[in-house]
């Protein structure tokens, strides 16, 4: 067996910060009043992530990268008949790149009309003074709404992926999450993880991070 860096650490950290917001987002969500603060500084913090997801996509480790698990119907197909090359079960299979492109772009969207939304009461998104009533009653029920089991009902199955891995296939996706290394029966390139990397990664994260707080700035600007 080969042991082989596939997660680099700023993609790790990436996805257990995700993790730890959307499970804040969807409890503070829950329980609402004073708790709706919280619930919009975590939603910003989602914000935060997902842009550097994005531009990490393009810059991170190979197994990080789009390229890396962008894969053709064919190749989906290949999978599933349990036929798929080494390449494509070392990251994200090719199930779970959809997985993953579908998780994301829903929390793409809860976010985005968060931003839009005014709960008619104490909360509303930085964004909401920019667009039409329309816009933000539209905004408002889909966040409540269709987009909040939407992320609600991806998670959990995520979740059975997870333990249908672990308990048939006997294999841990959590592990290789935690540590970034699995064990392979071939060589295959491993993901770039340096000290170098890590400083891009803070940078960038540094950025999306100033660029939220700009956008909420000029939101609830006097």
């Amino acid at each position: 067996m080969h042991t082989i860096r596939i997660w680099d650490l700023p993609t790790r950290l990436f996805h257990w910060l995700l993790a730890l917001c959307v499970i804040g987002l969807i409890t503070t969500g829950t329980l609402g009043g004073a708790w709706m603060e919280w619930h919009l500084l975590l939603g910003y913090a989602v914000l935060a992530l997902l842009l550097f997801r994005l531009v990490w996509g393009f810059l991170g480790g190979r197994w990080s990268r789009f390229a890396s698990f962008v894969y053709s119907p064919r190749s989906l197909l290949r999978y599933l008949r349990g036929r798929a090359p080494l390449e494509h079960t070392a990251g994200h299979t090719p199930l779970g790149a959809l997985s993953v492109f579908a998780l994301l772009l829903a929390l793409a969207a809860q976010v985005a009309s968060g931003l839009m939304s005014d709960d008619e009461i104490a909360t509303f998104g930085p964004l909401a003074r920019f667009v039409s009533g329309e816009t933000v009653s539209a905004a408002t029920g889909f966040h409540k709404d269709v987009g909040q089991y939407l992320v609600i009902g991806l998670l959990v199955l995520h979740l059975l992926a997870i333990a249908w891995y672990l308990f048939v296939k006997r294999q841990s996706l959590v592990q290789p999450m935690l540590k970034g290394d699995k064990q392979l029966p071939a060589p295959l390139p491993p993901s770039r993880d340096g000290r170098w990397d890590r400083a891009l990664a803070g940078a960038l994260l540094g950025v999306c991070s100033a660029f939220v707080a700009w956008l909420v700035s000029v939101g609830y600007a006097p």
